[in-house]
Order: C-alpha cells, then structure tokens, then sequence
C-alpha cells in the first residue's frame, strides 16, 4: 500500500508523518513509484524503512522484515543514513529469486549512489536492480 492509498484509505487530507522526513514530496512520489513497478512486476512485496536502526543492526531489519504482511514474499531495503548502514533482507520465497549475491550487488550500487549525496536516487536504483534480479513473477 501506497501513501496515498493509505492517506485515502484514513479518509484524511492530513499530510502522513512520513513527509517529515528526508525526502521532497517529489523524491517520495518517485519511490513511491518504483516500489509499485516492482511489486507489480515480480509479485513479490518490496518495502523501504528508513531511519534509526538498533544494534546489531541485521537483526532489527530482521524483526522489521519480519512484521510485513507477507515475509515470506517480501523483501525489505532498511537504510539508516546516519548509522550508514543498508541491510538488504529477503523472505524464503523471496530469496530463491533475489540471492545473496544479487542483494549485494545492488547494495553496492545503492552504496555508491548515497556517497554521492542521492539518497532517493540510491533506493530507487536498488529497487531496480532488485526486480530486475527477481524477474516477472
């Protein structure tokens, strides 16, 4: 579910919490975006969580992961830029199509971009990459 869809679906014109944080509206609208396209073309379910993430750092995306609707189909990117950690985490099903080696790839990518300064840009990669390692589902 979107933020849009989640805002329409409250029944509120009150902005969600979420635009305080360290994207535009814009940047948001775009990631917005790429989760759908690659929820839509592999059938797996894609999340981003960005902020603080507790020690160590693998096991709370993990817990995290672990509270998605589907974990098993999901696949969650857990980016903390101030810690400058990224963990990649992947459900059973899930990581039959996207292994280890391809959520490091992308991690890599996803790397480069935010030492650029392009954070959005740097998720919107990695979602990429991501569904394009899963393929159509």
């Amino acid at each position: 579910m979107t933020v849009g869809e989640k805002q329409a679906e409250a029944g509120t014109d009150t902005p969600p919490d979420v635009l305080d944080g360290p994207f535009s509206t814009r940047q948001l609208l775009r990631i917005d975006e790429a989760l759908r396209l690659a929820d839509k073309t592999t059938s797996l379910v894609f999340s981003v969580f960005v902020g603080g993430l507790d020690e160590p750092v693998r096991e709370h995306a993990e817990r995290l992961h672990r509270q998605l609707a589907e974990p098993d189909r999901s696949v969650l990117i857990a980016l903390s830029p101030n810690q400058r950690q990224l963990e990649i985490v992947t459900g059973r099903y899930a990581r039959k199509r996207i292994p280890d080696t391809y959520a490091k790839i992308a991690a890599l990518s996803m790397v480069a971009a935010f030492g650029g300064g392009d954070l959005a840009g740097g998720i919107i990669q990695g979602l990429d990459q991501l569904s394009r390692y899963a393929g159509k589902g």
